[in-house]
């Protein structure tokens, strides 16, 4: 079966002296998705930075510049995922407008229905796979949720302030939140069963119905 892998095009074209933050960028960018289908391909272990820069058509100081090794290049890596999945692109700043009960259902169905796209799928693959060889995936995998839970927690403190209803421990609650959804993603992550988006989203709402159920004890 082949391993996912994602498009990269061609390294952006520049001309003398220091290149411009839209080309920087660019370029940022063509690295990282030649990074992550050398990850994807050959896992973290077997990957080669020397692989990259002849894919991604670059220097060696081109790359060392960015990125002084291959677990700093892994984490500049794991980060594009997790602003894929970034609660600030589903969750309002204000959460006036916005029930607790709405917001955690945009983000679980957002953040399941990523996580299930090919090179989502891969990259937690890879890290479930050598992170006790290389602890430094687990602590990356790690700051990717502890991120997720801290805005979530933000949002819910902010929802509890609108209501005036108090939340004693939003980290907890987002905690519990978080883990709810990443243990059926596992599931369907060691099973390899498909799901349909209807499937999903009732999961996601009957799990969310469980959680509301005990909000006065937040």
């Amino acid at each position: 079966m082949p391993k996912p892998s994602v498009k990269s095009s061609p390294a952006p074209l520049r001309g003398r002296g220091r290149p411009s933050s839209k080309v920087a960028a660019e370029l940022e960018e063509h690295i990282l998705n030649v990074a992550l289908n050398e990850f994807l391909q050959h896992g973290y272990g077997g990957s080669s930075l020397s692989n990259i820069i002849s894919s991604a058509g670059i220097s060696k100081t081109t790359l060392y510049s960015r990125f002084a090794s291959k677990s700093e290049l892994f984490s500049a890596v794991l980060q594009l995922q997790i602003d894929s999945l970034a609660p600030e692109a589903i969750l309002p700043v204000k959460a006036r407008s916005y029930s607790i009960e709405k917001g955690l259902t945009a983000y679980a169905e957002h953040m399941l229905r990523r996580s299930l796209q090919p090179d989502m799928v891969g990259i937690n693959r890879l890290m479930q796979s050598e992170a006790a060889r290389f602890p430094e995936l687990g602590i990356a995998a790690s700051d990717r949720t502890q991120r997720g839970i801290k805005r979530i927690a933000e949002f819910i403190e902010q929802c509890a302030t609108a209501d005036s209803l108090p939340c004693r421990n939003p980290e907890s609650v987002a905690e519990v939140f978080i883990y709810m959804i990443r243990g059926w993603y596992m599931n369907i992550l060691l099973t390899g069963r498909k799901v349909s988006p209807a499937a999903r989203k009732k999961w996601i709402k009957q799990s969310i119905h469980v959680l509301l159920s005990s909000r006065d004890e937040w």
